[in-house]
């Protein structure tokens, strides 16, 4: 079948791929379709598990902190109350968007798709659907979340005299999170478009241009229309692209220095303040013998921000000055960023597990500072900006291009 490439859009004819086979753009070498361990009916059972496991994630408690008699414990959704409570309006509200809202409607939307599927239903409203489970993948942050989870959970036991149980909850939270990631291992998004219908072929020699959701070539006279299998709207380039995506990165590389130097938590112990930056944090974890996890941090919290900033700036520099070098670099550079970029929530994220466990009066309290409603919003906005962006744009200047 003809697809259109979403990085460069050149027309691609793939056929049907063996068990361990991966389909790779002839242009710009990326990877356009992999079977490798990927089936429709794994990727059901996986997201319709991660579904079911969220009610128990949210209704639940995750932890249980004792210390001097008194005891806390954290429930998602009340730990979110209660920073919105504090003031914290942009860190709770993104974070109860990104950890409850979006992961259950991402594999609710998900799970209907593949059932339906797998009982041979093509109900006219399966594409559309389709198309916003994906877009909802990398905005649903369970994942994340679970390393964030750990992070505060090591912060904990190094509380004096605090004993850490983790609850019924929390162990449905380690479930759904290992799920989210294996149900996106699972699921092959090429094979589900072919499964729900509409494939075309294009004509030698005809103008077409490619969905950069579903992959379907249509003819160049559809732009502006619905595409007919995902319903997106069929666009030969994302309109002002280049001074969209740059102004979001202007408003995140001014939001980069607050984030840094503003305290990420504020920790009241036996009357004593500390303001905890996030080389405080990273610094705090050495210290504890747990070098594989401040280095993570510090990748996801410090070099990932400034890397994807850099890399979504040399990309538009790129389609400003129509430069013609290093084009499939900067095209695997940008779909490494959109993947990794997820992850540099993981500190904020920390914050909001850990905030709300920490609240035994004089003997100890937590609230979160500023720095952290700071990153939240700077990683937020160079996830849209990658999202805004349109590769294709760099491809351009290299030639004209079929899609």
């Amino acid at each position: 079948m003809t697809i259109a490439c979403p990085d460069c859009g050149t027309l691609e004819e793939i056929p049907r791929l063996l068990r361990r086979d991966t389909a790779v753009c002839i242009r710009c070498r990326s990877d356009l379709e992999k079977t490798n361990g990927r089936s429709i009916g794994a990727a059901l059972a996986c997201s319709l598990a991660t579904l079911l496991l969220l009610v128990p994630v949210n209704v639940l408690p995750l932890l249980r902190v004792d210390i001097f008699g008194m005891h806390s414990q954290n429930i998602t959704g009340a730990g979110v109350a209660q920073l919105w409570g504090r003031g914290w309006v942009w860190l709770a509200g993104l974070s109860a968007l990104f950890v409850i809202v979006l992961p259950f409607l991402r594999f609710g939307l998900l799970s209907a798709v593949l059932a339906a599927l797998r009982f041979n239903r093509r109900p006219s409203w399966l594409g559309a659907v389709f198309r916003w489970s994906l877009w909802l993948d990398p905005w649903a942050m369970l994942d994340v979340y679970l390393v964030a989870g750990c992070v505060g959970y090591f912060r904990l036991i190094h509380i004096d005299q605090a004993h850490i149980t983790i609850e019924l909850g929390g162990a449905c939270f380690i479930a759904a999170a290992l799920l989210t990631m294996l149900s996106r291992a699972t699921l092959d998004p090429r094979a589900v478009w072919r499964a729900i219908g509409g494939e075309t072929r294009a004509k030698r020699g005809e103008p077409m241009l490619g969905c950069t959701t579903c992959d379907l070539v249509q003819p160049l006279s559809c732009e502006g229309r619905r595409c007919p299998r995902c319903r997106a709207r069929l666009r030969t380039r994302k309109l002002d692209a280049a001074a969209w995506t740059a102004a979001l990165l202007i408003a995140a590389l001014l939001l980069i220095f607050p984030a840094n130097l503003y305290p990420m938590n504020i920790s009241n112990h036996l009357g004593q303040q500390a303001r905890y930056t996030i080389m405080t944090g990273v610094d705090d974890l050495f210290q504890a013998g747990l070098y594989p996890l401040g280095v993570l941090i510090f990748c996801t919290s410090i070099l990932t921000p400034a890397a994807k900033i850099l890399a979504l700036g040399w990309c538009v520099l790129s389609v400003w000055r129509g430069s013609r070098r290093h084009l499939v670099v900067k095209t695997k550079v940008l779909r490494f960023i959109a993947e990794m970029g997820r992850w540099s929530k993981t500190d904020p994220f920390a914050i909001v597990f850990f905030v709300p466990l920490v609240h035994f009066g004089a003997f100890g309290s937590e609230d979160a500072g500023w720095g952290a409603t700071a990153f939240m919003m700077m990683s937020f906005l160079t996830m849209v900006a990658s999202v805004t962006f349109d590769p294709r744009l760099m491809w351009d200047v290299a030639g004209a291009t079929a899609g």
